[in-house]
């Protein structure tokens, strides 16, 4: 797996900090990894975006953004209305492309869901990662509602002859309710893709040495780690 693609069934389920417990693992292995952001909204030019947080927790990684955009939009929204160029799907498949020629592996994290729009023409990052070819790996919410949602995304995943690598849980309650308790047997049978890791709420703000020491402990071995999901679902069993 040279290029992983991590999209999520919405926005502020915790790709980011997914994303920089794939990459920190990878790192801690031994392999070189980089980071592509194609399309970074919400923030200023001044300001610390995805990738940016991505390689303050994980460690020593290459990073690249294509188009940064001020308003907190979908990046054919915001590009139109700053102006500016949208991002292209071809040129997301060239970027990783590039990128993965240097690298063992690319992680490429869009913004929002899989069909979020990049350009009037209605490019997506789904678009980018059938020019690539690469597996999609989802983050998806813990609680009610993430079985539609997750379900739908994997689906058109299918529907475009596109790998779904599998689910992470971005944000793990420390309290589970009933609710996410259940969905960790149910996504992976709606999905019928495998559930390969969750990551406890809040950890993108520990300090970058416990994130790392801990990252492996969240993610399952298809993703490096060492999580397993029959154990963690035995121990929220409702």
């Amino acid at each position: 797996m040279t290029v992983l693609v991590i999209t999520g069934t919405g926005t502020e389920i915790g790709k980011t900090v997914t994303t920089a417990a794939v990459a920190a693992v990878a790192v801690a292995s031994g392999r070189s990894v980089a980071v592509l952001k194609p399309a970074q909204t919400g923030v200023r030019p001044d300001e610390r975006g995805d990738a940016d947080e991505v390689a303050r927790l994980a460690g020593p990684v290459t990073t690249r953004e294509l188009a940064r955009y001020p308003e907190p939009l979908a990046p054919a929204t915001a590009a139109r209305r700053a102006g500016t160029a949208p991002v292209r799907p071809h040129e997301v498949a060239e970027a990783a492309a590039k990128l993965a020629a240097e690298h063992d592996l690319v992680l490429v994290e869009g913004a929002g869901g899989l069909l979020v729009r990049f350009d009037d023409e209605g490019g997506t990052l789904a678009d980018a990662a059938g020019l690539l070819g690469a597996p999609v790996l989802v983050v998806a919410s813990a609680g009610l509602g993430t079985l539609n949602a997750t379900e739908l995304t994997v689906r058109e995943l299918r529907r475009r002859q596109l790998e779904p690598a599998g689910v992470v849980i971005g944000s793990w309650p420390k309290s589970p309710d009933l609710a996410s308790r259940c969905n960790l047997a149910d996504l992976p049978t709606v999905t019928e893709a495998p559930l390969l890791g969750a990551l406890p709420a809040g950890a993108g703000s520990r300090a970058p040495a416990a994130f790392r020491a801990e990252a492996a402990g969240w993610l399952a071995p298809g993703l490096g780690g060492t999580w397993d999901a029959g154990s963690f679902a035995s121990r929220f069993a409702p």
